[in-house]
C-alpha cells in the first residue's frame, strides 16, 4: 500500500538518517523528530511543513542557510545541503510527495491528513501530532503502512478502515496532497469566518467578525508563541519558551492548566 504520506529523508550531522514529515520538528529537544544534540541548535530550531503540495522547512527559534543565502523557509529538494550553524549541516537525501495521503475524518473532525504519529482526542474531536497516553486512540506509520491502537488492541489502518471510540465513528480516507496542506477556520453551521489576531506577547486581541476578545497573561503568551510559529508544534517546545528549564512534569501540569484556561476563554467568547 505504501505509507501514503509526504516525507523527507535527512542525513544528520552525526551521520545517521532520519525521516520527517508534516509537523515534525528539528532541534535540540529530545522529543524532536530530527534530534540534534548540539548547543548551536535551538531547542525547536525548525519544522517541516506541507504547503501547497510541497514540503517546506520553516525557521522557528533558529535560522539556517542554503548556499550563501540566509532563509526563514525553504522548499525541500533532494540533494540540498542546509546549514543550521557554522560547520553544522543536514543533507536532504530524498523527498517523497505522493499524489494523495492518508487522512482521518469523523463527527466533529473535518478530514485531516495524518502526521507520522498522532493522538486522537474527543471533547472536542481533534488530532494532535504526537503520542499521548491519555488519547482515545493512537495512529502511526511504520514506513510502509499504518497502525491504529485503541486500548491494548493494535490493527492495520488503510483507506476505508473504520473504527469506533466512545460512540463516535471515524474513517481513514484518501486526501489529495495539495488539499492536505489547506487549513480552514470554520464555525459550526456557518461558512468560513475571518479571524484576525494581534499578538503583543502578554496580550492578544482576537477579532471574529464584529466580536472582539482580549486575552492576557500566560494564556496570551502561549497563543502569542503559536502565532509567531504559525504551525502546529510539540507542546514541549512551547512550554520551554514559557517556563524555561523547569522539570518536565511541572511544565506539563502548568501546560494543562493554561490550555484549559485558554479554551474556556475562547469558548466563552464564542
Amino acid at each position: 500500500m505504501g505509507s501514503l504520506r509526504a516525507f523527507v529523508e535527512v542525513l544528520l550531522p552525526d551521520g545517521s538518517r532520519a525521516i520527517a514529515g508534516h509537523g515534525d520538528v528539528i532541534g535540540r529537544l529530545w522529543s524532536a523528530t530530527l534530534h540534534i544534540d548540539d548547543a548551536r541548535v535551538s531547542e525547536c530550531h525548525g519544522m517541516v511543513s506541507l504547503r501547497g503540495g510541497e514540503l517546506v522547512l520553516l525557521a522557528l527559534r533558529g535560522r539556517f542557510a542554503v548556499g550563501e543565502r540566509l532563509c526563514d523557509q525553504v522548499v525541500l529538494a533532494k540533494g540540498q545541503t542546509i546549514l543550521l550553524a557554522r560547520e553544522l549541516a543536514i543533507e536532504i537525501l530524498d523527498v517523497q510527495l505522493p499524489e494523495r495521503v492518508l487522512a482521518l475524518e469523523g463527527p466533529g473532525l473535518p478530514r485531516q491528513a495524518l502526521p507520522s504519529v498522532s493522538a486522537l482526542f474527543l471533547d472536542p474531536p481533534r488530532l494532535a501530532p504526537r503520542y499521548a497516553a491519555s488519547a482515545v486512540a493512537q495512529l502511526w506509520t511504520t514506513g510502509d503502512g499504518w497502525r491504529l491502537r485503541i486500548g491494548d488492541e493494535v490493527r492495520e489502518l488503510e483507506a476505508g478502515s473504520t473504527f469506533e471510540v466512545h460512540g463516535s465513528r471515524f474513517e481513514a480516507v484518501y486526501m489529495d496532497l495539495e488539499a492536505a496542506a489547506q487549513r480552514a477556520t470554520r464555525r459550526e453551521g456557518q461558512l468560513d469566518v475571518p479571524v484576525h489576531m494581534e499578538a503583543f506577547y502578554d496580550t492578544v486581541r482576537i477579532e471574529v467578525g464584529a466580536s472582539v476578545t482580549t486575552l492576557n497573561g500566560i494564556p496570551a503568551r502561549l497563543l502569542s508563541e503559536l502565532i509567531a510559529i504559525g504551525q502546529p508544534v510539540d507542546w514541549q517546545a512551547l512550554a520551554h519558551e514559557i517556563w524555561g528549564d523547569e522539570p518536565r512534569l511541572l511544565q506539563r501540569r502548568k501546560w494543562d492548566v493554561t490550555v484549559g484556561r485558554l479554551r474556556r476563554k475562547l469558548q466563552a467568547a464564542g
